[in-house]
């Protein structure tokens, strides 16, 4: 984004997804003295209607609109951006960040839990996108940020499926970004590593050991590393100094040795944290 051109979150009518909590929540709270409006959407309601109240509390000229939806649901993710254009005029930016991980042994996974993954994190956020783009595109202004993942641009056993959507998230972003070039709307992507949010109790942890508090970053500041990114019109952008190392060292590692490293770890790690019962 050139040094004259306004951020379309200044002024901007901005819809969050996964707004309930962890960085969905804290986008709000950061984008609550620069937006005109932002619409929450989650699956909590109660959770959403909090969370607006105190955003009034603190920026009484900041219009909040609320909406429980499911994402796993296309067509709800359509009416959803039918809605927002007819009450707002217009959405600036839409901000894909809700999704739902998996840990754990692919071939054992709960098959429902794996299908609805697969439904919030690929299919909710591809109708989403396609309901908010052209809208964007008309009006030459705009911003679209996928909160994808590390593992959008690496890969890792015990996380198959998870790591599958976030490649999907991160490949639609690039090939979004050169497919609308010059015509006014950023596509970018955050891909951040281990954030303290609700993602491992829902996800499940088989290991019981937390995340390095040093690689860890807080929700706020996963969230404050896209809007830097929507603001600057950054293509991607990983934040944290550890998690972009070794990001950045699975990147540019030769696929044999990856393989060679991973079914190795594998090997040690299966029979430990995943015994077959005899």
């Amino acid at each position: 984004m050139s040094s004259h051109r306004r951020s379309p979150l200044d002024g901007g009518v901005v819809l969050i997804t996964g707004a309930s909590s962890g960085i969905g929540a804290a986008f709000a709270e950061l984008l609550g003295a620069r937006a005109a409006r932002l619409v929450l959407v989650a699956r909590r309601e109660a959770r959403l209607l909090a969370l607006a109240e105190s955003l009034i509390d603190k920026y009484p000229n900041l219009k909040v609109q609320v909406e429980a939806v499911d994402l796993a649901d296309p067509a709800a993710a359509r009416a959803l951006i039918e809605r927002v254009e007819a009450t707002a005029g217009g959405l600036d930016v839409l901000i894909n960040n809700a999704g739902m991980g998996d840990i754990g042994l692919f071939a054992s996974s709960d098959t429902h839990k794996l299908e609805n993954m697969l439904a919030v994190n690929v299919v909710g956020l591809t109708a989403l996108t396609r309901a908010a783009l052209p809208g964007m595109l008309a009006r030459k202004r705009g911003a679209i940020l996928f909160v994808s993942s590390g593992f959008g641009l690496t890969w890792m056993p015990f996380f198959s499926a998870y790591v599958g959507t976030k490649h999907y998230v991160s490949a639609l972003a690039e090939s979004l970004r050169a497919e609308i070039a010059g015509q006014g709307v950023s596509i970018v992507q955050l891909c951040p590593g281990p954030v303290a949010t609700e993602f491992e109790a829902v996800a499940g942890n088989p290991t019981g050991q937390k995340v390095p508090g040093f690689i860890e970053l807080s929700a706020s500041e996963a969230a404050a590393a896209g809007i830097g990114a929507i603001d600057h019109d950054r293509a991607l952008i990983v934040p944290g100094f550890w998690a972009e190392l070794a990001i950045l060292a699975g990147r540019i590692s030769p696929r044999p040795v990856l393989r060679l490293f991973y079914g190795l770890l594998s090997r040690f790690v299966r029979p430990r944290l995943f015994p077959v019962p005899r």
